[in-house]
């Protein structure tokens, strides 16, 4: 049985003497094909949640999750009622003012339970089964989200008097774990009613001096690192 070579060399071998011998020889031992097999599970299994990564974006994920703020521009439409649909900065109760309800408090909740409580609003005097939906289009202060393989994940402010670049925003989450992808890395951005994924090298940032890849963030970007499996 012939072995690739360049395979055999990536291989952190942990068999005998004779072992490595016959891989030398293009002999590839029970321990060696174990190896072998072990890589190629490990590059499924990357490529599977890759896979994963894309059909749930962490831009859904963190919107499930992301409590409405006071300052949050939110805008609210009811299904075939034109005239419910509003937009509102919350204010600093975290209130906004709806048609028909008057004043509602949504800061503090979190998208899907903003929709419930309006939802349950207009049903109790007003509407029969109103599908009410809710989209943030404005963060209040300007956040991003850094996700992932950081040290501490979560929201960070934009700087306020300049850019935030992608490099920044890491920084501030306490840069890479041990085992994080850093090339790997892509920004998640609302553009519309959908999403762009864009990857960033960081090697050529760091090791390259190439400062276009380090892009300047937007208000609402997620920032995700996946792990590495190599």
């Amino acid at each position: 049985m012939h072995t690739n070579t360049n395979a055999l060399n990536n291989l952190s071998l942990r068999g005998s003497d004779s072992d490595r011998s016959n891989l030398k020889n293009g002999i590839a031992s029970p321990s060696a094909r174990n190896d072998i097999n072990c890589v190629r599970i490990k590059r499924g299994l990357y490529l599977l949640i890759l896979l994963l990564i894309f059909t749930f974006s962490p831009v859904s994920i963190y919107c499930e999750e992301y409590k409405i703020e006071t300052g949050d521009v939110v805008a609210v439409t009811v299904y075939e009622q034109p005239d419910l649909s509003t937009k509102a900065r919350l204010d600093s109760t975290g209130e906004i003012t709806f048609p028909l309800i008057g004043n509602v408090q949504i800061g503090g909740l979190s998208v899907n339970e903003a929709v419930k409580k309006i939802t349950s609003l207009l049903e109790k005097d007003y509407l029969v089964n109103p599908q009410v939906s809710i989209f943030i289009e404005e963060y209040h202060p300007k956040k991003v989200f850094v996700m992932g393989f950081v040290n501490k994940p979560g929201e960070y402010e934009l700087f306020k008097d300049r850019p935030t670049t992608v490099l920044e925003a890491i920084t501030m989450a306490g840069g890479f774990k041990q085992g994080a992808a850093q090339n790997g890395t892509k920004i998640i951005r609302k553009e519309g009613s959908g999403q762009a994924t864009i990857p960033v090298k960081i090697t050529d940032i760091m090791q390259k001096g190439r400062q276009e890849e380090n892009i300047a963030l937007k208000p609402g970007d997620v920032i995700f690192v996946p792990e590495s499996f190599f």
